[in-house]
């Protein structure tokens, strides 16, 4: 049965965004950027997030900025294409947005056929879709595109990396301040090679570089139609099967304060480096900690490749006594690995800190399921 359309939505047509890129690409903190800027302009914002599992730190990291957010779980938007559409009419019957921003698992591809061509075809006359853009992390790119040399996916997760790409309207090259021109300048012309009909951008979420440019395009343009690209499903559920995914939380507590922005550095640090033992490939490990006592304010860190240090994307900049923890790691390994890995490190990393207890108050690890979309149109309505 179609999910009726966003209340509202008749009246004028709200623009809709996706930002996709692989896992670590920085695609929360790009979503957070345009909301705030299309906020600033008087425009009201809703977020749909979106993973295989539950407690999210993209969701609870948008939350603390102050914007309305829906999370889509269990699957990928291609999976669950009518959850999407619930979730946008519960968040126009909330706030009526303006504009949507939707933010897909980092495993997932296919998303023109699968989510932005039905868009298109079932609700054309509520939304306007925006060119869909693929995010990526500069070192990462390199090395899939084999230009650099480093540790990486094997070759059928870097199928799903390439697929990626390949159905792009928009190719952003996030963090481009971690890379010299020079190196800058070699990865863009091994994309511009590989996908020569594609337009590439090079921006830092960070720091704010180019994201006006961009910006502009995405609340401006249209998705330009074409024939969908050709993805081998078998090969795709072979390289998401690859992937580990654990979502954990964490309950600590203390008789005096302690720094939570370096428990979360250290807790970081400890992982990466029993993963690193293993031979295990991190793609993200995400986490933040929210203070007991009901504040807005969290503190999150990040980690997107074995070799990479942990960074603090947000602080909280005093001590406390107590909090949760909240955890997503994605990594190419079995899920028991990384279950096997985390409860090893919460008592290594609590027993730092003196009179710190820490208790796993909930854990899930588990392979993504074999994707199995709604819909699939290979062609856009004109």
């Amino acid at each position: 049965m179609k999910p009726s359309a966003p209340s509202g939505a008749s009246q004028s047509k709200a623009r809709y965004i996706m930002i996709g890129g692989f896992l670590g690409a920085g695609k929360t903190t790009a979503v957070g950027k345009l909301a705030r800027q299309l906020t600033d302009r008087g425009l009201r914002v809703g977020l749909i997030t979106n993973d295989q599992g539950r407690e999210l730190v993209d969701t609870l990291t948008l939350r603390a900025q102050g914007f309305d957010t829906a999370e889509i779980l269990g699957g990928c938007f291609c999976c669950r294409f009518n959850s999407l559409v619930e979730a946008s009419q519960k968040l126009s019957v909330k706030t009526r947005p303006d504009v949507f921003i939707a933010e897909p698992v980092g495993s997932c591809t296919d998303l023109v056929a699968t989510v932005t061509y039905p868009l298109r075809r079932l609700y054309g006359n509520d939304f306007v879709v925006a060119p869909v853009s693929v995010m990526v992390d500069p070192v990462r790119a390199a090395r899939v595109l084999g230009v650099e040399k480093g540790g990486g996916f094997s070759e059928k997760v870097a199928y799903i990396y390439a697929k990626q790409l390949e159905e792009a309207d928009l190719i952003v090259i996030n963090k481009c301040d971690l890379l010299d021109s020079a190196r800058l300048k070699v990865l863009r012309e091994a994309l511009a090679k590989k996908f020569p009909r594609t337009d590439i951008l090079t921006v830092s979420s960070r720091t704010g570089m180019n994201l006006d440019a961009w910006f502009a395009r995405l609340a401006s343009e249209t998705q330009t139609a074409r024939r969908a690209m050709e993805v081998d499903y078998d090969l795709y559920a072979d390289g998401e099967a690859l992937m580990g995914w654990l979502n954990c939380t964490v309950q600590f507590a203390a008789a005096q304060l302690f720094d939570a922005d370096s428990l979360l550095q250290q807790f970081a640090g400890e992982i990466q480096k029993r993963l690193q033992a293993q031979q295990a490939e991190i793609a993200h490990l995400k986490m933040t900690f929210s203070a007991d006592g009901g504040s807005d304010h969290v503190a999150v860190a990040n980690l997107v490749r074995n070799d990479f240090v942990p960074e603090l994307s947000l602080k909280l900049g005093e001590p406390v006594k107590g909090g949760e923890l909240i955890l997503n790691l994605r990594a190419e390994a079995s899920p028991d690995v990384l279950a096997a890995t985390v409860k090893e490190s919460v008592p290594a990393v609590a027993a730092r800190f003196p009179t710190l207890q820490a208790k796993l108050d909930h854990l899930e690890h588990f392979r993504p399921g074999r994707p199995n979309p709604t819909h699939r149109d290979k062609e856009a309505v004109a």
